[in-house]
């Protein structure tokens, strides 16, 4: 599988997630489930994960401004466990405006940008491949969807089935 492919999985998964939240009573979407210092709600990691996706394309990868900066409700807000009071359809409307923009961006994507070394967030020690960089923002997807489906189903919610399986060609 490569990136477009796996990216395609996780557009596809995201709709399914997506349309389970809506669902969901703003209540259960803004409980405050986890003692962390970043993440309280589900909320949180909706935001969350559209931000680390639009932090590493746009700031790390492309070098242009953040998707956030053209949010006017967000663009001030410091990513921490803040998003409790906001509507969910606004930070979906952030997710899908990154996600049309990741799509942009993939559509171009060549071998020579996959093997770009680049130092995120201006970090000379650090040193990646854009590649890798991609890969990780994906897998770091996966891994907080999946925390996502955890807390709907600690508070009796069923959430959608997102894994890979649910969404590859069957023979």
């Amino acid at each position: 599988m490569n990136i477009p492919e796996m990216y395609n999985y996780l557009v596809r998964a995201r709709r399914e997630l997506w349309g389970v939240l809506e669902a969901v009573p703003d209540d259960v979407l803004s409980r405050p489930l986890l003692a962390g210092e970043r993440f309280h709600c589900i909320k949180d990691l909706v935001f969350h994960l559209a931000s680390v996706e639009d932090s590493w394309l746009h700031e790390d990868i492309m070098r242009t401004e953040p998707v956030l900066m053209n949010m006017p409700a967000l663009r001030n807000t410091t990513g921490g466990p803040a998003y409790a009071g906001f509507a969910l359809h606004a930070l979906l409307d952030y997710w899908k405006a990154v996600e049309q923009s990741t799509r942009a961006y993939l559509t171009a994507l060549t071998d020579t940008e996959l093997k770009r070394v680049l130092s995120p967030h201006d970090d000379l020690e650090q040193r990646y491949t854009v590649e890798s960089i991609l890969w990780h923002v994906m897998l770091h997807e996966v891994r907080h969807t999946a925390q996502i489906a955890l807390l709907l189903r600690i508070q009796g919610i069923k959430p959608p089935a997102l894994d890979l399986l649910w969404f590859l060609p069957r023979f």
